[in-house]
């Protein structure tokens, strides 16, 4: 279950607003927590199960870093990165994820998790509807509501002088 679905969960959580000093913490949790309940995972649903648990460590995450316990560390994100990169596409890649990153935090946790999984995973409105446990028109209307955030979000990046 770990090599099927570590990077997926790695980056839902990330998505999901987890510190990139507590990422790979968050995710062994996710897994953990997993093997400690396999006799109830229904298979061919590990996938779900694996991201309404990531859901949980993710909201208990972002609690700790606002009582300040969490370190603001991208050496996390910087191991992640592609490495073919020259040091200018590096830093101009680093920009747009730290951008990505304000402007993702910024939106309400319930339609962050939709425009993830739609934009970033390449996910279909079914299979989230699916995977959330929402009717359709739930993800549908979620979907619509992130982007008009997102795109809100980025004409204030513009406005402000910030790059987009």
């Amino acid at each position: 279950m770990a090599d099927a679905h570590y990077e997926f969960i790695w980056r839902w959580l990330r998505g999901l607003g987890v510190a990139s000093a507590s990422i790979d913490d968050a995710t062994q949790q996710v897994f953990w927590i997993a093997s400690q309940k396999l006799d109830v995972i229904d298979p061919g649903s590990e996938r779900a199960f694996l991201m309404s648990t990531a859901r949980g460590v993710a909201a208990n995450s972002r609690r700790a870093s606002a009582r300040g316990f969490d370190l603001a560390d991208d050496s996390v994100l910087d191991s992640h990165a592609d490495l073919a990169l020259d040091p200018e596409e590096a830093m101009a890649a680093k920009e747009a994820r730290q951008v990505l990153e304000r402007l993702l935090e910024a939106l309400p946790a319930e339609l962050r998790e939709v425009f993830v999984l739609f934009e970033l995973e390449g996910l279909t409105a079914a299979k989230i509807a699916e995977l959330l446990e929402l009717p359709p028109g739930t993800v549908a209307s979620r979907l619509r509501r992130a982007r008009d955030e997102f795109q809100a979000g980025v004409k204030r990046l513009q406005a402000g002088g910030g790059r987009s």
